[in-house]
């Protein structure tokens, strides 16, 4: 995903510079990624116009990259997979074997509990 993926949705991405969904977005897009940002409130962030669902992006999603609790991210990955996203990426500390498993089955790859960041430098 992260060679191969070049538009990535990022779920809860806010316009606030402090949270680490916004930090991980911003290191996306200077690894020469295009970032989606998918909120309720569909900011416009790091230059980029936000959407309140992924349902609502009208071009094609590689990577649906999930910023929210456990207990939500099941419905992104479920809803990445209706999009035909290429992959799921749930972020570090996100878990939800259930959904992995579902999205899984159904061809599409999925990663839980990590990171962009921590994967580039592992593969350096």
């Amino acid at each position: 995903m992260l060679n191969d993926c070049e538009t990535w949705a990022v779920v809860g991405l806010s316009g606030n510079p402090h949270r680490t969904a916004y930090e991980i977005a911003e290191l996306l897009q200077r690894r020469g990624k295009k970032i989606v940002p998918i909120h309720p409130d569909a900011p416009v962030v790091l230059g980029e116009q936000g959407y309140a669902t992924l349902a609502d992006v009208p071009f094609a999603i590689d990577v649906v990259d999930v910023f929210r609790r456990s207990e939500f991210a099941g419905q992104f990955a479920d809803e990445a997979v209706e999009i035909g996203a290429k992959g799921v990426w749930l972020q570090l500390g996100v878990i939800d074997a259930q959904a992995f498993e579902r999205v899984t089955s159904s061809s599409t790859p999925m990663v839980m509990d990590t990171c962009p960041a921590i994967e580039w430098r592992r593969a350096r």
